[in-house]
């Protein structure tokens, strides 16, 4: 960095003066510190833990309060929860807002860079939750991690049996409910006896036995029964490991939000959706946020338990609406120039939480509420993608409230929408009218 550049940065006012910037790196850190305050002002760090301590060491002997880095994989991860514990304030920038400057990209000169803009007030730190809330999120995002890689584990399968020619998954829903797992488990045990295998069918599997019998028919080879053992095997390690991370999620619940009278998840005749928690999420999380989150429609109890361990329980953290819903990312753009609006795109951003909403606002299509009238009014006006989000949008404010307020969602109804709008066009039609010197009567 040069003197006339350095003399332009000086001149600004200096806010943070504690503040240190940290370029976090693979195999090494590079630490920057105000001027004055040791005779080396930017340090190397290694990534072992012993050299982070060290680094806190020096920290506290410069007399720094703020720590500021950029999100950098997950080497950010350690080096943010340990300068954390150490008592400093430790603020994660987005990357954009300090990497687009013409001649700075270098370890020693982007620490510097970030240093100089957080002294000077122009960073802001990108919203964390509370540490309760990070353990839960961890464990909900290994939970689905698990997911996925047992869904893998599913497509193996599937392909084993077309291997073989049986067409198993033609003749029931899902291979790995009831009846499917005990037909594979059955076949691995060295059953070959179709009609055996099928009255083994669970009697809510519509499908008839001679039709299951006639999928089973194929070419049983060796090579592919081997494939679909180790397929199986794999399937009930991560379901195993799905179980014990389920445990983990309903002792951080309990921790959080102690029910006052221990109760299981309800009973019911109707089929369990696929990977459901055993236990009852739904009390915790209502007791936890003193309202229920799964009042709004395309919210069922695993959207609710995500959204909460993205966003937290404190939703004052976000002074407005507008403020919540800017941070999920779905908030028109307003790319403006000269008066005249260039874009109003959303801005391109991986934000669980609205995935999340997104993809409980794509299951509204068919829905009798508020907000599928509105997504069907929206997909017919901008397309698919723009209603989804413009209706996720919509359920995020609706959520803002409800944490905000302590008060359950409440349901206008899908012919909401339809007297807005018969409204909207008598209105126009009365003004049309008027400028062309008629009057508008209502025919009885």
């Amino acid at each position: 960095m040069n003197h006339e550049n350095h003399n332009k940065a000086s001149s600004i006012k200096v806010i943070n003066p504690d503040t240190a910037g940290i370029d976090i790196g693979a195999s090494s850190h590079f630490i920057a510190v105000p001027e004055g305050r040791d005779t080396k002002i930017v340090r190397e760090f290694g990534c072992f833990t012993v050299d982070i301590e060290a680094m806190i060491r020096w920290l506290r002997s410069c007399k720094i309060k703020t720590v500021v880095m950029e999100s950098t994989g997950s080497y950010w991860i350690p080096v943010f929860e340990m300068l954390d514990q150490a008592g400093f304030e430790v603020k994660l920038v987005d990357a954009h807002h300090v990497k687009n400057v013409r001649g700075r990209k270098s370890d020693i000169i982007d620490c510097q860079w970030l240093q100089q803009l957080d002294a000077h007030g122009l960073l802001s730190g990108a919203f964390r939750p509370e540490n309760d809330i990070v353990e839960l999120r961890s464990y909900l995002r290994q939970r689905s991690t698990l997911i996925e890689i047992s869904a893998m584990h599913i497509q193996h399968m599937q392909k084993a049996l077309i291997q073989m020619n049986i067409h198993l998954n033609n003749a029931i829903s899902d291979i790995t409910g009831v009846t499917g797992m005990a037909i594979i488990r059955s076949i691995l045990s060295g059953e070959r006896d179709l009609k055996k295998l099928a009255k083994m069918k669970d009697p809510r599997c519509h499908n008839p036995e001679d039709v299951i019998e006639k999928s089973l028919q194929g070419n049983y080879r060796k090579e592919h029964l081997f494939a679909l053992k180790q397929a199986v095997e794999g399937y009930d390690f991560y379901q195993k490991k799905i179980s014990e991370c389920d445990e983990e999620i309903k002792k951080k619940l309990e921790t959080l939000s102690p029910l006052q009278k221990l109760t299981e998840a309800k009973s019911r005749k109707a089929k369990v959706k696929k990977n459901e928690y055993s236990f009852n999420v739904k009390d915790h999380l209502k007791q936890l946020i003193g309202v229920d989150l799964t009042t709004v429609p395309g919210i069922d109890v695993n959207t609710a338990l995500k959204l909460i361990s993205e966003i937290g329980t404190d939703i004052t953290k976000w002074p407005t609406e507008k403020h919540f819903c800017a941070w999920l990312g779905l908030c028109p753009g307003t790319k403006i120039s000269g008066g005249r609006r260039l874009s109003s795109h959303t801005s391109h951003r991986t934000n669980k939480a609205a995935i999340a909403l997104r993809m409980s606002a794509s299951s509204l299509y068919r829905s009798k509420t508020a907000f599928g009238a509105f997504l069907r009014k929206m997909k017919a006006r901008m397309g698919p993608v723009e209603a989804v989000t413009a209706t996720a949008h919509k359920m995020g404010r609706a959520i803002y409230h409800m944490m905000l307020k302590r008060v359950d969602f409440h349901e206008a109804g899908a012919d909401f929408y339809e007297k807005l709008n018969e409204a909207k066009t008598l209105k126009f039609l009365k003004k049309r009218a008027e400028t062309l010197g008629y009057t508008l009567v209502k025919v009885a």
